[in-house]
């Protein structure tokens, strides 16, 4: 890693996406992120096993009964903070050290007001739509609790996405995993705490999980105020620049769309698991948990796409754009595969972590069995349309991604599930809809990329 100073302040922390071999820097970026991924899934893992074997398979099923409702809410939000990623991250690239400020602060407005939104938004409407999605009456009070605990620390969750979002732009995923693992043993200590000697259940386990994310949040705005060059947190520049905001929301809202049509579609599979009780939905919504293994790696490979695009398309570098996109499709690849055996292998012991009921153990297995084999294509497409964003590119994945995923699987529900109800045939719908989605978002990065780089060339062969 080349060490730089000047226009970034970089420091011993930060990645130099723009130089330098590129496996090595990417593999460096990516594995405090894949970390940070695993410790932020055991944030709610945490709460899952703690209730689970400390408390009941009933308690297990509500914390499970909030996670797709929990993400439609918080998704636009934390689009907007990829946003943020690839508008730092591209400016600099570009060496434009005011908008890179500018963003910033901007940015850490948006986490604080956004997170307060999202805390009147959680406080008023969780039971009503917990209702609406059909929750069992005997888990809906326990459920409805862990969201109005949760939601009340969304500023501090926000804060912590979006100063996150900002390290990373700059090549530093290592200070971010350093705070993950601080507050990951916290929430841990703190939820067997709660727990085992206060008996509060879901509360307890709402209540760590708020305390440690907001120690995350702390740390990272700490080093955003004690780091050298244009993104750097001073209080008297925090208020809105309706520019930058303008071009966040440009690339934000799109992102975070795109994933609410994910979590908006996870809603109505929810909702028809729901239907199978609550032994299928604890068993369910363990196997889901596991899978984030696979998701976590997804993500981080995603997010190193859209800052290596983003930094090297200011730069307008397109060979290391190339380059960084063939080098994470790969990677992504391998892990998924790797995650996919290790859980049909291995599944019935780790499902057996979270509840030892053997009928919860057996509604894992059949998720990984419908889920698993094509869960790789889930995650080539992660990564293309992280690609696509780093270019500039958010509305037309977001397009296409509500078509195939919002359509799709409800017309998958309405018709196939109605003909066929089992809870395989709701579970096969997102493999159904992943091989779509991907083949569309390779064709859209595809398109994008000769289109941008063809703009380049005319841009360079006129100031000549």
């Amino acid at each position: 890693m080349a060490k730089v100073s000047g226009f970034s302040g970089r420091d011993s922390y930060q990645v130099d996406m723009c130089h330098g071999p590129l496996l090595g820097q990417i593999i460096r970026f990516v594995i405090p992120l894949i970390i940070s991924g695993v410790l932020q899934m055991l944030f709610h893992s945490a709460d899952l096993i703690v209730v689970g074997r400390f408390s009941s398979h009933k308690a297990l099923a509500a914390v499970g009964a909030t996670a797709a409702l929990t993400m439609l809410l918080i998704n636009i939000f934390i689009g907007l903070s990829v946003g943020t990623n690839v508008l730092v991250a591209r400016y600099l690239g570009e060496q434009s050290r005011k908008d890179a400020s500018r963003t910033v602060h901007t940015a850490i407005m948006t986490s604080l007001g956004g997170g307060a939104f999202l805390a009147g938004v959680g406080l008023a409407f969780s039971k009503p739509l917990l209702k609406l999605m059909g929750t069992p009456e005997d888990i809906l009070d326990m459920a409805a609790l862990y969201m109005w605990i949760f939601f009340g620390g969304m500023p501090m969750v926000m804060l912590y996405n979006f100063g996150s979002a900002v390290l990373r732009a700059m090549g530093d995923t290592t200070r971010p995993f350093y705070f993950l693992l601080i507050s990951g043993i916290i929430n841990v200590l703190l939820n067997l705490f709660f727990v085992i000697v206060f008996h509060w259940d879901v509360a307890g386990v709402a209540a760590a999980t708020v305390i440690s994310q907001a120690i995350a949040g702390l740390l990272v705005l700490r080093v955003l105020y004690r780091m050298r060059g244009p993104c750097r947190f001073k209080w008297q520049n925090l208020r809105f620049k309706w520019k930058n905001m303008r071009e966040l929301l440009w690339i934000g809202l799109p992102a975070g769309f795109q994933s609410s049509c994910f979590s908006l579609s996870n809603i109505l599979i929810q909702s028809s698991i729901n239907t199978f009780g609550s032994v299928a939905i604890a068993g369910v919504t363990a196997g889901g948990t596991l899978e984030m293994l696979s998701y976590v790696s997804h993500a981080a490979i995603g997010q190193a796409v859209v800052s290596f695009v983003g930094q090297n398309f200011g730069a307008k570098n397109f060979d290391r754009i190339r380059r960084s996109v063939t080098i994470c499709t790969v990677l992504v690849a391998l892990c998924a595969l790797f995650v996919t055996v290790l859980l049909l292998t291995c599944g019935r012991s780790m499902l057996h972590i979270f509840n030892t009921d053997p009928e919860v153990i057996d509604f894992g297995m059949r998720r990984f069995y419908c889920t698993l084999p094509l869960i790789f294509v889930c995650a080539i497409m992660e990564t293309l349309t992280g690609a696509l964003r780093g270019m500039g590119y958010s509305v037309s994945p977001t397009v296409f991604t509500l078509f195939c995923v919002c359509v799709l699987r409800v017309v998958w529900l309405y018709t196939v599930f109605i003909i066929y109800p089992t809870l395989e045939i709701i579970l096969i719908s997102y493999p159904v809809t992943w091989v779509i989605n991907t083949a569309g978002i390779l064709w859209l990065y595809r398109r994008a990329f000769r289109r941008e780089k063809l703009n380049a060339l005319r841009l360079s062969a006129s100031s000549v």
